[in-house]
């Protein structure tokens, strides 16, 4: 069994996506970040960057102690290499499948997240900072068209790369991204959100979002973007 800590937001997705696509028994461990789940020391002992996900598995490989994992590249990758599923063995294949797996951490996620907080969090607007973010948002999005214009998915065939990188276009709107000019990422995004376990994974633990759907207050604003409990 699996321990998912976790909250519905599109870094939590990639991994309830990833354990209902590799079929892997799991439960979720609410971590609510609005309320500072995050900040508690029973967490901070398994994810010590005070982030969410992390998993707590119980029945590694080869047996023993349970593994703790934190960061969401470094979960699928251990699920991955675990399961032996959704990364290519071929050296050649594998390699492509790696690349675009560390894009998505390096670039995706921070620059869409960067763009999501100054467009709908920031105390006061910075034009500087949604120009800035919104633009680099969408330099990636007309990258992974281009890139899906020769190729079904982001490798040769299905893999890690592809569960990172979908929920944070599942989440465009927040950052002011549309797929209407971008066909081959349209394609793609649809086709993998018609997958069952990607249905399955984005439902995951909705409930747990549910005093947040009329927006942040103050404590939520404080953990979320705050630096912590210690301030």
């Amino acid at each position: 069994m699996i321990d998912l800590h976790y909250f519905p937001t599109p870094n939590g997705w990639k991994v309830s996506i990833a354990l209902e696509e590799l079929e892997l028994p799991y439960r979720i461990v609410r971590c609510d970040i609005a309320r500072g789940e995050q900040f508690e020391p029973s967490f901070l002992a398994i994810s010590p960057n005070n982030r969410m996900p992390a998993i707590l598995d119980h029945a590694p490989a080869g047996g023993g102690e349970p593994i703790s994992v934190f960061e969401s590249g470094a979960i699928l990758q251990y699920l991955s290499e675990k399961t032996g599923q959704l990364l290519p063995s071929d050296p050649r294949l594998r390699v492509q499948a790696m690349e675009w797996m560390y894009w998505q951490m390096a670039n995706q996620g921070p620059m869409c997240g960067q763009a999501g907080h100054f467009r709908n969090y920031a105390p006061e607007p910075i034009a500087y900072a949604i120009d800035r973010y919104t633009n680099e948002a969408r330099r990636l999005y007309a990258l992974m068209d281009q890139r899906l214009a020769t190729r079904r998915y982001l490798a040769e065939e299905f893999s890690m790369a592809d569960i990172l990188s979908w929920p944070w276009i599942q989440m465009r709107d927040h950052h002011a991204q549309t797929l209407d000019d971008l066909p081959n990422l349209r394609r793609w995004f649809e086709e993998l959100g018609q997958r069952p376990a990607f249905i399955r994974g984005l439902e995951a633990g909705q409930e747990l979002a549910q005093d947040m759907a009329g927006g942040l207050d103050d404590e939520a604003k404080r953990n979320l973007f705050g630096h912590g409990r210690d301030d």
